[in-house]
């Protein structure tokens, strides 16, 4: 679990990313979650986007995407989910 000062210093981060999957009116599906756990292995940090045409709720989509890949929910803000995972190989990031 991260505390609120590396969930700012994430989001902090994360301003400048531009997010790299869209979750459209299909939902979440495996082939999705398994690019976005090797998108975290490599970047750590990423944004998904949720399209206007899912009609599901963001947080239940954001929770569902980071339990499937072991990772943590930094934001959710909008039709936006920032998500964090610390990589085993490609370590980037130091948090606070």
């Amino acid at each position: 679990m991260l505390t609120s000062k590396e969930k700012k210093y994430l989001r902090k981060e994360s301003h400048h990313i531009q997010p790299i999957f869209q979750v459209g009116k299909g939902g979440v599906n495996e082939n999705m979650t398994t690019q976005i756990g090797e998108a975290l292995e490599k970047r750590e940090l990423i944004k998904v986007s949720i399209l206007q045409n899912n009609f599901e709720d963001n947080q239940t989509i954001a929770e569902e995407i980071a339990s499937q890949t072991d990772s943590h929910i930094v934001q959710v803000i909008g039709n936006i989910v920032i998500l964090y995972k610390e990589s085993a190989n490609n370590k980037q990031i130091e948090l606070p």
